[in-house]
């Protein structure tokens, strides 16, 4: 055997979730004539073991064997492959050659029979299994009807009872790989991000000075994105903010006295990493956020980001965590031609073992306070085997909390990230945009790191005004949203999206013009246009359909307009056909060309089709048919109902 898949390079854990169905590969072989056959030996968490026969795939000649098997548990799982002679299939073909000829046939009964007898004591006793082989046994003789000792070759009961009961011989195992499995929120959520100081911002009458929302003023935000069907709420930091090189409006250098700072800018007299900010409530009303959240079903995620602000205490306590240079300053971030002058970043190489202690401290405080998940700021300018080591510790500790990776980074790094411990990631989907471009990306994801890197589908965040809603149309923002909401099973909206904010800060620039990072943004959620509608449906759909929430099954369909994509996913029998426009001004019209077979459907089979958004139903022969998108309609969200 070769060609074992997954196996993550480093011995990295290969990544699961609970419930889903997922594929173990590997090129199995042998010398001669003779049918080999294979299975997957998985061994659960609590020391348990299922055994899952393998099926050889196509292309036939390249010896692919392959088994779908779901986790049923979190933990820690290993599997071997285990190859072995497969003296039923060996017979089978042989018997259904030599009897249809008269060759051999006295020979073919009596090997028959020998087999035939070794499954009937393997079978339990009074089964239907035993039964079966034992008829076959009584009918295995050179003088019964060349049809009938066919039928045994071909006989479906027959072939499932001996395929388990057959005794295996000359078994040879592969080595044990690993496999993490996590709760299903690791890989199926929709996010929603805000400001937590904007929803209740207000500017005082009497002072003309603006003032602070605090956590308790976002509980009806919380009612309202729980209605959306959303599962995560994303809060930037939540800590004292700096004032030496405070930032202000639009990043500049010179702030008025009501601009707030960035929260990325941590720390104050007030405190660090272990504080609240004081305009947000303190402490208690960060408890009370997070127990509303929990009563609306919806878990929190918190920013952790290690940095500072030239404020923060660490600059005090710990002044070798940060980079002194040759003329006595503190390194401050920078992102060329980026400058982040109220950021100071952490030296990881001075004092490690204090800086370690510190932040697992602090992962700890923030867990206990209900936290159960850490969206990651730039996680790729830290060590990897800080990454690493912390990961691992809390898997240890708390297994149930998750880590999210926000690395707009190589390839390269933002894998390695996840091989680590990160249970998801950002991607590059806010810079996919052609059916191209997206076939490839979705290929990527879905069967090339798929083992590795969960993705996370934002259609924008507070540093990402995506150059493809400029428009301002609204069709152009219902498009990403339904292609994030569909194409991943985790995806996310930063605050603003659904209302169409697109203004950018430059012409050509990914920055919003009046970004949140530097000011309050108190939105209106009930103006029109909005989205919530398309959310809260797409949402809705999203748990009804497992395909929604699968990766591994998505397949690209052709179509006859390259501005039209179209794509699948199956679980089990629940099979979602997602055709979208990726034209948000012109109505385009084009045949989709479905691949039946990666429906599980007969290459010909006539589709009967469900579209989730409109509810008009389709028939599709032979697994053709035509679309026509509007602007007003850019897509279809199809369940197969029949083929």
């Amino acid at each position: 055997m070769r060609d074992v898949s997954p196996v993550v390079a480093g011995g990295c854990a290969a990544k699961a979730v609970v419930g889903e169905a997922a594929p173990i590969r590997a090129t199995v072989f042998r010398e001669g004539h003779d049918a080999v056959g294979a299975a997957v030996v998985l061994t659960r968490p609590d020391g348990s073991t299922l055994a899952v026969d393998m099926v050889q795939i196509e292309p036939w000649g390249l010896d692919i064997w392959e088994a779908w098997v779901r986790f049923d548990a979190p933990g820690d799982w290993t599997f071997r492959i285990e190859a072995y002679d497969d003296r039923w299939g060996t017979w089978k073909h042989n018997a259904g050659i030599k009897i249809a000829v008269g060759q051999d046939v006295e020979l073919m009964c009596l090997e028959g029979v020998e087999l035939f007898s070794e499954a009937a004591v393997a079978a339990p006793a009074r089964s239907k299994q035993r039964a079966v082989i034992q008829a076959a046994t009584m009918a295995c003789v050179p003088s019964a009807a060349v049809d009938e000792l066919e039928a045994l070759t071909t006989d479906a009961a027959l072939d499932a009872a001996m395929r388990r009961f057959c005794p295996r011989r000359l078994v040879t195992p592969t080595a044990e790989f690993h496999v993490r499995v996590d709760r299903p929120l690791a890989q199926f959520a929709a996010w929603y991000e805000f400001f937590p100081r904007s929803p209740g911002a207000r500017l005082n009458k009497r002072t003309k000075r603006w003032v602070s929302g605090t956590f308790d003023d976002c509980h009806p935000l919380l009612e309202r994105i729980a209605g959306l069907g959303f599962d995560v709420v994303y809060v930037p930091p939540i800590h004292p903010i700096g004032t030496t090189f405070r930032k202000g409006r639009n990043n500049t250098l010179t702030p008025g006295p009501d601009d707030p700072g960035s929260p990325w800018a941590i720390g104050a007299p007030e405190g660090g990493h272990d504080a609240v900010h004081p305009g947000l409530g303190g402490l208690k009303a960060f408890q009370r956020f997070v127990a509303k959240a929990k009563s609306l079903g919806l878990e929190v995620a918190l920013d952790f980001a290690l940095q500072a602000s030239p404020d923060h205490p660490w600059l005090k306590d710990h002044p070798e965590w940060f980079t002194t240079r040759l003329d006595g300053s503190i390194a401050y971030a920078e992102n060329p031609p980026k400058k982040y002058q109220d950021i100071y970043p952490i030296n990881f190489d001075n004092d490690s073992d204090g800086i370690r202690a510190e932040c697992l401290r602090l992962l700890e405080y923030w867990i206990a306070q209900g936290v159960t998940i850490f969206r990651v700021d730039n996680p790729h300018t830290k060590p990897i085997d800080f990454w690493a080591w912390l990961l691992g510790t809390m898997r240890e500790t708390h297994p149930d909390v998750l880590f999210f990776a926000e690395a707009f980074t190589r390839p390269a790094m933002m894998q390695s990230l996840a091989a680590v411990g990160f249970h998801m990631s950002y991607t590059y989907f806010t810079w996919r945009t052609t059916r191209r471009e997206l076939t490839e990306y979705l290929d990527e994801i879905a069967h090339e790191t798929d083992w590795v890197m969960r993705p996370n589908f934002f259609v924008n965040t507070p540093d990402i005004n995506p150059l493809q809603v400029r428009s301002g149309c609204e069709a152009a923002f219902a498009i990403r949203m339904i292609l994030a909401a569909t194409m991943s099973p985790a995806w996310g909206v930063y605050s603003g999206f659904e209302l169409l904010e697109y203004e950018p800060l430059r012409e050509g620039g990914e920055e919003y013009m009046n970004s949140e990072k530097y000011e309050y943004r108190p939105r209106d959620f009930t103006k029109e246009p909005n989205l919530d509608l398309l959310m809260g449906t797409l949402n809705r759909l999203r748990r009804q359909h497992p395909a929604l929430q699968r990766i591994r099954t998505a397949h690209v369909h052709d179509t006859t307009d390259d501005q039209v994509f179209a794509f699948s996913k199956t679980d089990g029998d629940d099979r979602v056909l997602v055709v979208v426009s990726l034209n948000d001004a012109e109505t385009r019209t084009s045949d989709v060309i479905v691949d039946c077979e990666a429906l599980g459907l007969p290459d010909d089979a006539t589709l009967i089709l469900h579209d989730e958004l409109t509810g008009a139903d389709f028939t599709w022969p032979a697994g053709r048919g035509t679309v026509i998108l509007t602007p007003d309609q850019p897509a279809h969200i199809l369940s197969v109902i029949g083929g």
